[in-house]
């Protein structure tokens, strides 16, 4: 092993070292603020919900933005572009937003999930065991759910936000009734687009919604 490829997997195991040390040492101290990791995960799941409803809100509002740019006068287009551009940054911090809370939910969900199968040979009653391993199964499902659908949101977005960067670019340099003209011909496609990103985000909501229920239901059977 090369002394470059000895320094990568040093560093490797390093940082997966300390990420495990401050993931313990977080979920501790939310757990001494009365806040455990099921009440993360649906936390997080409920932030994601709300990513998902501004970035849907925000790529509806876009598409009306385009429709306008399309219908201006050549003398007003510089404004639109800049209004077109503005909406295209909205929506690629939308977007990134969305990835951002993928990836929260990703990591509270299989530490949980972790700790719920290890405690699952504390138990003495097999009743209760069953009845538990029963609930992290039906959590698991879920969650998987849940996760592919976010995964099939977030990459319905990356091509979308693509085809309208190629959009604002265009215009950019080229500002003059001919670009409107091409924009016209893409319009159509892009509605498209932005349509199956929207019906794709609603599904992923009601998903989510049910992933919640479904966690807010077994906390209270838990303690009955």
């Amino acid at each position: 092993m090369s002394n470059q490829s000895l320094t990568a997997t040093l560093f490797e195991i390093f940082r997966d070292f300390f990420k495990q040390k401050f993931q313990h040492a977080y979920y501790n101290t939310k757990e001494s603020l009365g806040q455990h990791k099921r009440d993360l995960v649906v936390l997080h799941v409920e932030q994601a919900c709300t990513s998902l409803e501004r970035s849907r809100d925000q790529f509806e509002d876009t598409l009306d933005k385009f429709k306008t740019v399309i219908a201006v006068p050549e003398t007003s287009l510089e404004h639109k572009y800049k209004l077109l551009k503005r909406q295209y940054d909205f929506c690629e911090m939308r977007a990134d937003e969305v990835g951002h809370k993928i990836v929260a939910i990703t990591t509270v969900s299989e530490a949980l999930f972790a700790e719920w199968e290890a405690e699952l040979k504390l138990y003495e009653s097999r009743t209760l065991r069953n009845r538990s391993s029963q609930q992290l199964k039906a959590s698991r499902q879920h969650y998987a759910r849940l996760i592919k659908s976010l995964s099939k949101a977030e990459a319905k977005i990356s091509p979308v936000l693509a085809a309208f960067r190629d959009q604002v670019l265009f215009l950019k340099h080229n500002l003059n009734a001919q670009a409107i003209a091409a924009l016209q011909h893409e319009f159509v496609s892009i509605s498209l687009d932005i349509s199956q990103l929207i019906e794709v985000m609603e599904k992923t909501i009601s998903e989510a919604n049910q992933f919640v229920s479904v966690l807010a239901e077994q906390k209270v059977l838990a303690r009955q």
